[in-house]
């Protein structure tokens, strides 16, 4: 278990697929704005994907959030990153900004997505999905299975 503070936003997977409707790019930009986060301190950011309505078609929330010291920024939300079972799929950047590490992230949910789509070993639980930024090439995101 682990707790993030960060902003929040609320969206489905098919507002995402158009960029008139899509929040979380948005939601990304705004954090990397407001939030000062302490990388040489061990701070570490975090994509978390929570609150379900129900599949991969239903609504979920979205906090682009950080584990480290409290903010004088109230407006920031915390959320608790569930303890349970994850599997890991790891992304890679081809260069370390931001456009590397967009398009790594992306590819990485097309293969979970593909993962998930066919007769996979695990099932999706839609509990509490997270992607863990090691360092600016090297991406971790673990979804949550039954």
């Amino acid at each position: 278990r682990k707790t993030l503070k960060g902003l929040v936003t609320r969206t489905t997977n098919q507002n995402e697929m158009k960029p008139e409707t899509a929040k979380i790019g948005v939601l990304w930009q705004s954090f990397d704005k407001k939030v000062p986060v302490d990388y040489q301190k061990g701070e570490r950011v975090y994509g978390v994907y929570f609150d379900y309505e129900s599949d991969a078609e239903g609504e979920f929330s979205v906090l682009a959030g950080f584990e480290g010291e409290a903010s004088s920024d109230n407006a920031l939300e915390e959320v608790m990153i569930e303890g349970g079972q994850y599997l890991r799929f790891d992304a890679t950047a081809k260069t370390d900004d931001d456009a590397g590490r967009i398009q790594a992230v992306i590819e990485t949910w097309g293969t979970i997505w593909q993962y998930f789509s066919g007769r996979p070993e695990y099932q999706r639980a839609y509990t509490t999905d997270f992607e863990f930024y090691k360092d600016p090439t090297n991406i971790e995101i673990y979804i949550s299975i039954i």
